[in-house]
């Protein structure tokens, strides 16, 4: 089976008439670092919460590695890892009695080894013997990490892992999802960090108002939405776009000195050379020139104006 969890016609309706997600279809598929984007509140983390057991969906069905979630809750829920964004500890434990009390409620045996594995990874080992009242913010956001892992879950789901995280800690938990997926664990994020999804992410979803807008391939969206631009640096500027370029997409910077070509790689009308040629025969020239692309971040904000 190459997919790990299968979301089926998932809806939810809250008592209060809001509708936070509206028949979300979608397959994550194992061994995959999935990236889940969106604006707040645009249902992500009532999807996580679904799929996780917390909230009950109003109509579908979620499978996690073939177990229904709710009428195989048990199996399910033992395959799953949750990081929420929520600070939630019991204050006056210790580190090390937390991670091992997370354990037990899956009904596994003690493994001191594994434990000790997971706080060294996140650098709390130092810190097992401490009361979690005693820990920063930042080492409390590592714990809720060694928790969801305690288990030795299949599937993690991290809700917005790093925010409003230092750096140290941002560094350390994308090395350790690197370890995990190496080992066969499938990760699914949400992070508002997009160039965190950019660099880790195999597969990027986009959900907006309630509705899935888009599942693609990471590179297979940078290509299908992505936009390059090439600037070219004039040697003497432009007071306007001469006609024999009117039929491209072209921007003149306010001092007339740059001349920007927006174009799609994929069906530029005659390609960069056919473009520059076009540049030449117009008597323009330039200095230098210098080309870059959307990054996913670009592309996410404008799906999502898109569906304003």
């Amino acid at each position: 089976m190459n997919d790990i969890i299968e979301i089926s016609g998932v809806s939810k309706t809250y008592a209060s008439g809001f509708t936070a997600l509206k028949g979300i279809d979608l397959t994550v598929r194992r061994g995959e670092i999935f990236a889940l984007l969106g604006p707040n509140g645009a249902g992500k983390t009532t999807l996580i919460s679904i799929v996780c057991g917390i909230v009950r969906a109003s109509s579908g069905r979620v499978m996690v590695d073939g177990h229904d979630i709710v009428s195989g809750w048990r199996k399910a829920r033992a395959l799953i890892g949750l990081v929420p964004q929520e600070l939630t500890t019991d204050a006056f434990e210790s580190v090390w009695n937390t991670v091992s009390f997370t354990r037990g409620l899956f009904g596994l045996r003690a493994s001191p080894a594994h434990l000790e594995k997971v706080l060294r990874a996140l650098s709390l080992w130092d810190k097992r013997n401490s009361r979690i009242m005693t820990l920063s913010g930042g080492m409390k956001r590592r714990l809720l990490i060694a928790k969801a892992l305690a288990h030795e879950p299949r599937v993690l789901f991290l809700d917005e892992p790093t925010a409003g995280v230092d750096v140290d800690l941002r560094h350390d938990m994308w090395q350790l999802v690197s370890r995990l997926r190496g080992e066969g664990v499938t990760v699914i994020l949400t992070t508002h960090y997009i160039e965190e999804a950019e660099e880790m992410a195999d597969r990027v979803g986009v959900i907006n108002n309630g509705e899935l807008v888009l599942v693609r391939e990471k590179a297979d969206l940078l290509r299908e939405f992505g936009t390059k631009r090439l600037s070219l640096r004039l040697r003497r500027p432009l007071a306007e776009v001469p006609e024999a370029l009117s039929a491209w997409r072209l921007e003149l910077s306010g001092d007339g000195g740059e001349l920007t070509y927006l174009y799609d790689a994929r069906d530029a009308r005659d390609g960069v050379g056919g473009f520059l040629d076009r540049v030449r025969d117009a008597g323009i020239e330039f200095t230098d020139l210098g080309t870059t692309e959307s990054s996913l971040e670009d592309i996410f904000v404008s799906l999502v104006r898109q569906r304003q």
